[in-house]
């Protein structure tokens, strides 16, 4: 079993350029401890598992569009705390706020949005008359481009990997794809030199700019890999 780390993140950084998770992914640090040190204002060694999960509801939750009410109702805090931690969020991280402002920009202008591979999606709810439709329409123009682009990557790495397979004559196969994760049937003997190849495939498929991180585990099962 092989499996991206934090891979819309990583996009996510890639599309924001924002300098403070480019850092973080560049010196692989726990993302989640070091935004909510950055958040709160204190060291990284200071923050509580509370204050940990809190930046990664927020970290995934503007990824998808999440205002101040689905934070509330995801963390238990009212909504005027709520409002306060991602207006937080966003002084900490100006580029991740800007990517947002130009996507929804970008998305009314031209109609779609799209991943880096150019893989579209049509955007013409954002001049619906209905508010719902309008803000449901903004949270998909957000996250596509992040979510398609995970897609696509992982989609190039198995064309690679089974390339790989067939060029090199491995009785190892592919056998299922679960949203960032890989897993394959290996002969014991082909395990840790296909992981290998596994790994490499997969941190190389696209290029970002910040690097790709594969974990990857073998068992009996899908559950011993894990």
């Amino acid at each position: 079993s092989a499996d991206y780390s934090q891979i819309e993140l990583r996009i996510m950084a890639h599309y924001s350029k924002e300098p403070e998770l480019i850092q973080a992914f560049e010196d692989d640090a726990d993302i989640h401890s070091r935004t909510a040190a950055l958040v709160n204002e204190i060291h990284v060694s200071e923050v509580t598992s509370q204050q940990r999960r809190s930046a990664k509801v927020v970290n995934f939750g503007i990824m998808y569009g999440a205002g101040p009410y689905r934070m509330s109702q995801e963390l238990g805090i009212t909504m005027e705390e709520s409002r306060k931690l991602i207006d937080h969020y966003f002084n900490t991280y100006p580029g991740i706020r800007k990517y947002i402002d130009e996507t929804i920009e970008d998305a009314k202008k031209n109609g779609y949005v799209e991943t880096l591979y150019k893989r579209r999606r049509r955007t013409g709810n954002l001049n619906a008359s209905n508010k719902n439709l309008v803000q449901a329409e903004e949270r998909a123009a957000i996250n596509m481009p992040i979510q398609g682009t995970a897609a696509d990557l992982i989609k190039i790495a198995m064309i690679n990997i089974q390339n790989r397979i067939n060029s090199e004559h491995y009785k190892s196969k592919m056998i299922l794809q679960i949203h960032d994760e890989l897993l394959f049937e290996c002969p014991k003997s082909e395990v840790l030199k296909f992981a290998e190849i596994v790994q490499h495939e997969m941190e190389t498929a696209i290029s970002l700019l910040v690097p790709l991180k594969v974990d990857w585990n073998y068992g009996k099962n899908w559950y011993e890999a894990h």
